[in-house]
This record gives C-alpha cells, sequence and structure tokens, in this order.
C-alpha cells in the first residue's frame, strides 16, 4: 500500500515537472520564438498559455513595444556646403522576430550597432543633398521621412521596423555660430540704417511742412495786422482832425505838451534852440487865454 502511495506521488510529481517544462506563457508586450536544440522551429505572436516539447524546445521572447535608439552627435556637411553637427533618434519595432534571431541573435545590441550605422550613414546621405534653410524649415518632415525611408529599406533583412526617425538638436559648428550670427547683425544693422533713413526722409518731409504752413499762417498775420493797423491809424487819424477842428487852441497846447513830453524827457536828449523859437514858447509864461496860439511845431 505504502509502495503504491509512493509510485503515485512520484508519478505526479512528474507529471507537474514535465507540465512545467511543456506549458508556457507569452505576455502580451512579447512575442515568442520556439528553437529547438538551436534551430527555430516556429513563431508565436498571440499572447496566452502554449505548449511546446518539454526540454527539447526552447522559449526565446522579444519585446514587441516600440524601441528607442539615440543617435550620437555627428557633424554632416549640407547640400549648400554648411556645416550642421545634428543628434537624432529612432523608434523601432521588432516586427519578425524569426528573422531578427537569424541576423542578430536575441539581444539587442546586435540590431543598436547595425542600426546606428545605418541611420548614421542615411542622415549624411540625406542631409547632403538639403539646405540649411530646408533643415531649420518645415521642410523637415519631408527630409524625416526619406530618412526613414532608407533606414527601413535598409532594415528589410533584420525584422524590424523603423516608425520613426527625428532630429533632436540642430546646431551650427562654434566657428559657423560666429559668422551666422555676424551676419544676422550685419543684416539687422542694414534694415535700421534703412529705417532711421525713412523716418528722416519722412522728418524732412514733415518739418517741411509744418516750416512752410508756419510761413503762410505769419503772412497772413502779417497782412492781417497790417490791414488792422491801417484801419486803426486811419481812425485816429479822423478822430485827430476832428478834436483839432472842435478846439484848436487846446489842441495846439496838447501836442507840444506831448513834444516835450517824448523829446525833453530823456537825460540824454541835448538840443540846442534859440529862446525865441516858438517851441519853448511854454516853458517861459503861458499865454494869455483868449488869445491867439502861435502856430505848433510842424503847422502853418
Amino acid at each position: 500500500m505504502n509502495a503504491r502511495i509512493w509510485a503515485i506521488l512520484v508519478v505526479a510529481v512528474l507529471v507537474v515537472f514535465v507540465a512545467s517544462n511543456a506549458l508556457f506563457t507569452v505576455p502580451q508586450i512579447n512575442e515568442a520564438l520556439i528553437t529547438q536544440f538551436g534551430r527555430p522551429v516556429r513563431v508565436i505572436t498571440t499572447p496566452g498559455l502554449h505548449v511546446k516539447l518539454p526540454f527539447v524546445q526552447e522559449v526565446i521572447e522579444f519585446d514587441r513595444r516600440l524601441l528607442d535608439y539615440e543617435l550620437p552627435s555627428e557633424e554632416v556637411i549640407l547640400g549648400d556646403q554648411q556645416r550642421l553637427v545634428v543628434d537624432g533618434f529612432a523608434r523601432f519595432r521588432i516586427t519578425n522576430p524569426l528573422a531578427y534571431y537569424q541576423a542578430v541573435g536575441t539581444t539587442e545590441d546586435g540590431i543598436r550597432a547595425r542600426l546606428g550605422s545605418i541611420l548614421g550613414s542615411s542622415f549624411r546621405r540625406v542631409l547632403g543633398n538639403e539646405t540649411l534653410l530646408a533643415v531649420l524649415s518645415t521642410a523637415r518632415n519631408r527630409i524625416m521621412g526619406e530618412i526613414r525611408g532608407e533606414v527601413n529599406s535598409s532594415m528589410q533583412g533584420f525584422g524590424v521596423t523603423i516608425e520613426d526617425v527625428r532630429i533632436r538638436r540642430a546646431d551650427l559648428p562654434e566657428a559657423n555660430t560666429q559668422a551666422v550670427l555676424a551676419r544676422m547683425q550685419s543684416e539687422r544693422e542694414r534694415v535700421a540704417a534703412l529705417i532711421r533713413a525713412d523716418g528722416a526722409q519722412a522728418a524732412t518731409v514733415i518739418r517741411a511742412g509744418a516750416d512752410r504752413e508756419r510761413t503762410v499762417l505769419l503772412a497772413q498775420a502779417n497782412a492781417q495786422a497790417a490791414a488792422l493797423r491801417g484801419q486803426g491809424e486811419a481812425q485816429a487819424t479822423t478822430i485827430l482832425a476832428k478834436a483839432y477842428d472842435q478846439d484848436p487852441i487846446f489842441f495846439n497846447i496838447w501836442r507840444t505838451l506831448e513834444v516835450y513830453r517824448h523829446g525833453l524827457a530823456s537825460s540824454r536828449t541835448e538840443l540846442v534852440l534859440s529862446p525865441s523859437t516858438p517851441l519853448l514858447r511854454y516853458l517861459g509864461r503861458m499865454p494869455e487865454l483868449g488869445s491867439p496860439p502861435s502856430p505848433a511845431p510842424g503847422h502853418p
């Protein structure tokens, strides 16, 4: 009885051991390649539980997700003979585990070395036909598409597909950078000089217009002032004539006193006159009221 139990236990252990070696699961993120004595037998692309021959066949899993490869910085010569330091990256996926295994084995190091060489050559070849302006403009998407197409064509036998290629950074070498900055500064200075010249021309036109308008306004104002001055002098002459007609004696006295005030008030005025001159008649004694006045200076 004990021997039968032991036999059952041994068989059960053997069955579990064989089953554990024969059954395996493929995660959803992986694909599997079954090899028998190192020779590929079949590829499993569906996740789940699968069976293989125990102790004879081996399961090799490959990541089916997007994988990244970073291209180190490299100086390339563009089509317009400009030098550009670029570094980029590529995203690839293992789409054929059998071809991948036959080309580079089970590790990713082999495919990364091949991909780096092919990607670098494609970068140099495609960018060598493009100008700096194209690389730095929206034409970059087209350039990246050409590089991706070339790399995919070269990587067909490796069981991988290049999903995307991008330039991460594109810089000019230090010497070129200084030259470009100098040209940009010269261009900005040229544009600034043109703008200043346009501004000076506009200022000259505006200033000339303002001076012309000022001259016209002054001429009009002077003409109007002369006309008003003439009218005022005419009115003053009329008023003066009326005043003289009303009282000639008073008018002659007032005119003589005005000559005294304006002609003799200044201390620097020197006059050499005869005492009998009519101008000095009021400096002596006043004439008798009612006596005829002497004629005023300038009047008969």
